[in-house]
C-alpha cells in the first residue's frame, strides 16, 4: 500500500512512551509498519505566526504535491515506449520514495533550522513555483513537437484517397517533364479492379496503352498509375468519377517529398532525443565504409555485423527533458515531504503547546486493516481531545459547540501522504 499517514503526539522527557505505545498497539495485529519521523529542532517564533503558517503550509501542502504529480505523469508520457519503467525512475536523492520517506533527514544544507520558520516556508515556496513554472515552459516545447509529429503521422494513415502519398511513390512510377503527358494516380477499390483493367484505356482519348500499373494496396482499393494526354486529363478525371475510380490530386514533386519526409524524421528524432541519446564509448571507434560511419571494437568490425555489435556495445544517455524531469521530480518531492515536516511541526506545537516536546510517527497501514487501524489510533489517543475522540468514535453524537468540518481532524496530529503519483 502506497498511503502513509504522518502522525505526532506528546512525548515524555525521551519521546518514547508514544511511540511505544502506538508501536506495541498496531504490531500486535499487524495493522501497519512504523517508524519514527525525525524532526530538527526548529524555531516557533509566536502563536500568531504559527496560525498564519499553518494556512500557508496547506496550501503549499496541495501545491507541492500537484506539481510532483504532474512531473511523474510527464515522465511517464516522455517515457511512452518504457512505461514499465516509469516507477524505477522516481527516486527522491537517488533512492525509491518509500526509503525515502521512511528514513527522512532534514537537510540543513538546504533549509537552514536557524531561520524563522515563514523563511523555510518561503524558500520552499519559491523552488516549488519555480519547478512549476520551468515545468510548463518544457512541456510546452515537447508538447509543440509531439503535436506536429502526430499531424504528420496522421497524413501516414488512413486510407488511400486521404494519407500522404511521400512514402508510397516513386520517381520511376512517373512520366515526368514532359510538354505532352502527364502520369495521375487514380484510387479503384478491390472490387473493381477487373472493370479498371478492361476500361481504363477507353475512358477518354489519349490514354496511354498498357500504362497503368498498381503501386500500392490498402483494405479497401488499389492505388493505380495511368499516363495520358495533358489535353484530355480534365476529361478523363470526369469518366473516372462516373466509374467511381477516384483521380488524387498528386503531382510528382521530388524536393517537395524529401522535404516532407526530412521533416517527419527529424520530428520523430527530436522527440526521441528528449528521452534518450547515443552515445559512443570510449572503447568503440568508427571507420567509414561504402559511404556509413561503422562503429568497430579493437579496431575491426565487419560490415554485415555492425548492426548487430552496435546494438551489443553502443551506450544510451537519458534526453534532456527526461534528465531534467527526473532531477526536478526528487527535488520536487524532497520540498514536498519537508513540507509535510513543517506542517506536523507547526500544528504539533499548535495542538500540545509549549515546551515543544512532540514525537512525531510515520506509519504504512495494512491494506486490510486502515479502518481498524483508525479505531485503535482514536482508543490510544482519544484522552489528548475527548470530546473530539467521542464525536469520531460515535458520528452520530451533537456536540454543541463543536465542528469538526474537517472530516480528517483526530485527537493526534494527522497527515496523509499518498506515493500513489501515476494513479
Amino acid at each position: 500500500m502506497s498511503e502513509f499517514w504522518l502522525i505526532s503526539a506528546p512525548g515524555d522527557k525521551t519521546n518514547l512512551q508514544a511511540w511505544e505505545r502506538m508501536n506495541t498497539v498496531t504490531s500486535k495485529s499487524n495493522l501497519s509498519s512504523n517508524s519514527k519521523f525525525h524532526i530538527p529542532d526548529l524555531k516557533v517564533g509566536t502563536l500568531d505566526a504559527l496560525v498564519g503558517l499553518s494556512d500557508e503550509l496547506g496550501k503549499l501542502d496541495s501545491v507541492a504535491e500537484s506539481v510532483i504529480k504532474k512531473i511523474a505523469q510527464y515522465i511517464g508520457e516522455v517515457m511512452e515506449d518504457s512505461k514499465d519503467k516509469v516507477q524505477e525512475n522516481l527516486l527522491a536523492n537517488g533512492v525509491d520514495l518509500i526509503s525515502y520517506l521512511t528514513r527522512f533527514e532534514w537537510d540543513m544544507a538546504k533549509y537552514p533550522i536557524k531561520q524563522p520558520l515563514k523563511n523555510i516556508s518561503e524558500a520552499l515556496a519559491k523552488q516549488v513555483t519555480q519547478i512549476e513554472a520551468d515545468l510548463k515552459t518544457r512541456s510546452a516545447a515537447y508538447n509543440n513537437i509531439k503535436g506536429n509529429l502526430q499531424s504528420l503521422e496522421k497524413k501516414t494513415m488512413g486510407n488511400l484517397l486521404t494519407r500522404t502519398l511521400a512514402d508510397i511513390v516513386h520517381k520511376e512510377d512517373f512520366v515526368l517533364n514532359s510538354e505532352y503527358l502527364i502520369t495521375l494516380l487514380v484510387v479503384v477499390p478491390k472490387s473493381s479492379y477487373l472493370q479498371w483493367q478492361k476500361t481504363y484505356e477507353s475512358l477518354s482519348d489519349m490514354v496511354v496503352p498498357r500504362s497503368t500499373k498498381m503501386i500500392a494496396e490498402d483494405a479497401e482499393g488499389g492505388l493505380f498509375t495511368v499516363t495520358l494526354f495533358r489535353k484530355v486529363m480534365d476529361d478523363f478525371k470526369a469518366k473516372a468519377r462516373e466509374n467511381r475510380f477516384m483521380v488524387r490530386e498528386f503531382y510528382y514533386d521530388e524536393k517537395e517529398l524529401k522535404c516532407e519526409k526530412e521533416e517527419l524524421m527529424k520530428l520523430a528524432s527530436d522527440k526521441k532525443q528528449q528521452y534518450w541519446q547515443p552515445l559512443l564509448p570510449a572503447c568503440l571507434s568508427t571507420s567509414l565504409r561504402n559511404g556509413f560511419m561503422v562503429p568497430t571494437v579493437s579496431g575491426e568490425l565487419h560490415l554485415a555485423h555492425k548492426t548487430e555489435a552496435w546494438e551489443h556495445t553502443a551506450l544510451f544517455s537519458q534526453g534532456p527533458l527526461l534528465r531534467w524531469l527526473k532531477v526536478n521530480f526528487s527535488e520536487a518531492f524532497v520540498a514536498w515531504i519537508h513540507v509535510k515536516a513543517l506542517r506536523v511541526f507547526v500544528e504539533s506545537v499548535l495542538r500540545y503547546g509549549l515546551p515543544v516536546n512532540f514525537q512525531a510517527m510515520l506509519l504504512q497501514p495494512n491494506r486490510k486493516s486502515v479502518k481498524r487501524l483508525r479505531d485503535v489510533l482514536n482508543v490510544v489517543f482519544k484522552h489528548l481531545d475527548e470530546v473530539a475522540a467521542a464525536s469520531i468514535m460515535d458520528p452520530g453524537m451533537d456536540i454543541p459547540g463543536l465542528q469538526l468540518s474537517n472530516q480528517e481532524y483526530y485527537p493526534y496530529v494527522y497527515f496523509k501522504i499518498d506515493l500513489s503519483l501515476l494513479d
